[in-house]
């Protein structure tokens, strides 16, 4: 009785009952309130999927603004050593045009 006809297997059900729940929390949650629980259950599948999917693009450029900014610090030198003390720059190679 494994094979179903029509209609889903009882394990490809809980995963679909996973996947559903879990878009219907991310975009009640990540919406930042813009969204009740009952309103994203009662969507039409491809409003839901396409409001899960602009949300998701949202966080993933946000993301990456970040981990583009702290690459950005990261490659900048500071002149704050390890003991949080400021050093001076070194200015030995200082040429003199008098």
């Amino acid at each position: 009785m494994g094979l179903v006809f029509f209609g889903l297997t009882s394990t490809s059900v809980k995963q679909y009952r996973l996947n559903f729940l879990t878009q219907i929390h991310e975009i009640c949650f990540y919406g930042q309130g813009g969204y009740r629980w009952q309103e994203v259950y009662d969507m039409p599948l491809w409003l839901r999927k396409f409001t899960y999917q602009k949300i998701k693009e949202h966080y993933d450029k946000q993301s990456q603004a970040i981990k583009d900014s702290k690459q950005k610090d990261s490659n900048v030198k500071t002149m704050v050593g390890e003991d949080g003390k400021v050093t001076s720059p070194n200015i030995s190679n200082k040429t003199n045009y008098s």
